[in-house]
């Protein structure tokens, strides 16, 4: 299976796991990275702390693959059938804006058996019914293993409500997302 999208989620102890998997992330180039990260809506991203190509969503932009696309604080991230991006200030879901949730379930409704799910590290259970519904539309689902989480909610969430294709640790995620979406040579 060849994913065209890989859609993460985290929230609590989400920038320092990110930050251990960029360099992994680095190496995709056959798919486009979206990122929701449960921040302040007055917060920016520390991108260059994570990786110097890494920006914000923006409406109607295309979603390209080889690129890393975080959701601006304080708006939802949506992708269109014509895949590109669009915002929305709709309500908060799980009690976030940007919700993980929303993101996966356009990703599966989109994407279908060539989208790819990442829920890490977090506070509540934002993640867990987005993962599902890629699940059930043929993607991969990963979680970061919850005795490996900064924060382990978001990950058990994950576990009470489905079997993911993967439980692993950062590094484990590192090596599992190499082998099923680097580029090679």
């Amino acid at each position: 299976m060849r994913a065209e999208i890989l859609a993460i989620g985290a929230s609590a102890g989400g920038i320092s796991a990110l930050q251990s998997l960029m360099p992994s992330l680095q190496k995709i180039r056959g798919a486009a990275v979206v990122v929701v990260l449960h921040m302040h809506p007055e917060s920016r991203v520390p991108y260059p702390t994570l990786y110097t190509a890494v920006r914000e969503a923006v409406e109607k932009d295309r979603v390209e693959p080889g690129h890393i696309y975080f959701a601006p604080p304080g708006y939802h991230l949506l992708i269109e059938d014509d895949r590109t991006f669009s915002l929305s200030v709709d309500d908060p879901v799980q009690w976030s804006r940007p919700s993980i949730d929303v993101l996966f379930e356009c990703v599966a409704r989109v994407y279908g058996s060539r989208a790819a799910g990442v829920v890490l590290t977090g506070a509540n259970a934002d993640g867990a019914a987005g993962l599902r519904r890629i699940q059930l539309a043929g993607g991969i689902t990963l979680v970061q293993d919850p005795v490996d989480a900064e924060v382990s909610s978001m990950p058990e969430a994950v576990l009470r409500c489905m079997q993911p294709d993967f439980v692993l640790t950062l590094p484990g995620l590192a090596l599992q997302l190499e082998t099923l979406l680097a580029s090679r040579g």
